[in-house]
C-alpha cells in the first residue's frame, strides 16, 4: 500500500471515529432526555374533580378540616353509590384528601360562599389518584403503581368517563411553593429563589471578573505578581464547588452571621465559585483582540486607559458577555455549595426578599428525588426538564448575543 493510500485510509478512519463518537453522544443524550420526558410530562398536567358543594357552615380562613368534611358530604350526595362504611370512607380519603380541602378553602377565601347555596368547584385529586389516571388505561399495572384497590380504580374510571374528572394544565407546578403533598407541590419558590440568587451572582461576579481580567491582561506589568495571580486563578477554577460552600459556611454564616438559606448568601457563594472561570474566559477574550487596534488607538493620541476602555474592551465584550452567561448557567445547576449554607431546608413559601429563606431549583430536585412517594418521581423528572430548558435557553442566548454583538462591531 502506498503512502498516499495509507494516509487516505487514516483520514477515513479518523472521520468514522469522529462521526461515531458524535452519534454515540447524541444517542446517550436522546436516551437521557427521552427517559426524563417519559415521566416528566405528567408533572405538567393534573386531574381535577368537578363537584357541587353546598356548605352549611362557611369555614373561616384555612380550616382544611371543615373544607374536607364539606367535600366528603358533597361526594356522598353527588354519588349515591358511595356507601357510608368506614372502609369506603378510607378509600375515599385516598382520592379526595388534604390537597382538595386546601384548594376549596382557597376558593372560599377568594369568593366567600352563601351558607346552603350550591356551588360547583374544581379541586385536585390526591397524588396517588392523579397518578392512577395518568397511567390508566395504557399501563395494566396502574392500580398497583398508584396503590389503588379495585374499588378506587373503578370509581376513578367511572368519574372520568362521566366527565366529572378532567385533565388540566398544572399551573401550580410553576407558581406554587413546595409541599409534602404532590398535588400541592410546585417550583414557584425554587424558581424565584434561583432567579434572585443568580441576580446577586451576576451583580457581584460580572463587574469584578471583567475588571480583574482587564487589569491583569492590559494594565498590570508582567512579573511575579501577575504570574502568581494567574496561577491562583487557574487553581481556584479547578477547586470543587463544595469547597466554596464550606468557605461560605465559615465566612458568611459563622463569621459575619448572615442569615442562612437566603438568596444573598447563595449568590455570594456562587459568585466566588464563578469568578475564577469568568476571569480566565474574559482574559481569553481580551487576548483575541488584535494588537493593531491597541496600536492604532495609541498612535491617535489615546492614553493606555482610553485605549483599553474605549477600544479594546468594547471589541472583547461579546466574548466577556458570553462567558458571563455560561458562568451563570453553570451556577444555576450547582447544588453542593447551596447545601452547605442551608438552602436544603423545606421551604413552602416563596421568598419575598434577598434575606428571606429560599431554596433553588437543583436543591428542590434533590429534595423531591429523596421523597418516598411515587407521585414525586414525575415531579422530579418535570423539574429536571425545566432546569434543562433554562440551561439550553441561557446557552442559546449566549450564542445569539455573541453573534449580534460581533455583527454590530463589523
Amino acid at each position: 500500500m502506498t503512502r498516499l493510500a495509507r494516509r487516505k485510509l487514516a483520514e477515513f478512519a479518523l472521520r468514522m471515529f469522529s462521526m461515531g463518537g458524535l452519534a454515540l453522544g447524541l444517542l446517550f443524550m436522546l436516551g437521557l432526555v427521552g427517559s426524563l420526558a417519559a415521566d416528566g410530562w405528567r408533572a405538567f398536567f393534573r386531574h381535577d374533580l368537578s363537584i357541587v358543594v353546598r356548605p352549611q357552615v362557611v369555614p373561616a380562613g384555612s380550616e382544611a378540616g371543615k373544607c374536607e368534611k364539606i367535600l366528603r358530604d358533597a361526594l356522598r350526595e353527588s354519588f349515591p353509590d358511595l356507601s357510608a362504611a368506614r372502609a369506603d370512607r378510607r378509600r375515599l380519603g385516598k382520592i379526595i384528601g388534604f390537597p382538595a380541602a386546601v384548594r376549596l378553602c382557597e376558593q372560599f377565601a377568594e369568593r366567600p360562599p352563601t351558607p346552603g347555596q350550591a356551588r360547583t368547584v374544581e379541586v385536585p385529586l390526591t397524588g396517588a389518584a392523579d397518578l392512577f389516571l395518568k397511567l390508566h388505561p395504557g399501563d395494566p399495572d396502574a392500580a398497583r403503581k398508584a396503590r389503588m384497590d379495585e374499588k378506587q380504580a373503578a370509581w376513578l374510571s367511572a368519574w372520568r368517563e362521566r366527565g366529572i374528572v378532567r385533565r388540566v394544565f398544572n399551573w401550580r407546578f410553576f407558581t406554587g411553593g413546595d409541599s409534602r403533598y404532590p398535588a400541592l407541590a410546585g417550583l414557584g419558590g425554587a424558581l424565584l429563589g434561583s432567579l434572585m440568587t443568580l441576580l446577586v451572582t451576576l451583580i457581584l461576579a460580572f463587574p469584578i471578573g471583567a475588571l480583574a481580567a482587564v487589569y491583569l491582561e492590559e494594565i498590570a506589568p508582567r512579573g511575579r505578581f501577575a504570574n502568581a495571580v494567574e496561577i491562583v486563578t487557574n487553581n481556584l477554577a479547578a477547586v470543587p464547588s463544595i469547597v466554596f460552600g464550606i468557605l461560605g459556611l465559615e465566612l458568611l454564616l459563622n463569621f459575619f452571621h448572615l442569615p442562612r438559606a437566603t438568596p444573598l448568601v447563595g449568590g455570594i457563594v456562587l459568585a466566588m465559585m464563578t469568578l475564577p472561570t469568568l476571569i480566565i474566559a474574559s482574559r481569553a477574550a481580551l487576548r483575541g483582540v488584535p494588537d493593531s487596534l491597541r496600536h492604532a488607538a495609541l498612535a491617535l493620541g489615546a492614553n493606555k486607559v482610553q485605549s483599553v476602555f474605549h477600544h479594546v474592551l468594547p471589541a472583547a465584550m461579546p466574548g466577556i458577555l458570553t462567558s458571563a452567561i455560561i458562568g451563570m448557567a453553570q451556577a444555576l445547576g450547582e447544588t453542593a455549595p447551596l447545601l452547605m449554607i442551608g438552602m436544603v431546608s423545606f421551604i413552602a413559601e416563596t421568598p419575598d426578599g434577598f434575606l428571606s429563606a429560599a431554596t433553588a431549583l437543583p436543591v428542590q430536585i434533590f429534595l423531591w428525588a429523596d421523597s418516598p412517594e411515587r407521585a414525586f418521581t414525575d415531579l422530579t423528572a418535570g423539574a429536571i426538564l425545566t432546569l434543562l430548558g433554562f440551561l439550553v435557553l441561557m446557552n442559546l442566548s449566549a450564542i445569539i448575543l455573541r453573534q449580534k454583538l460581533e455583527r454590530n462591531r463589523r
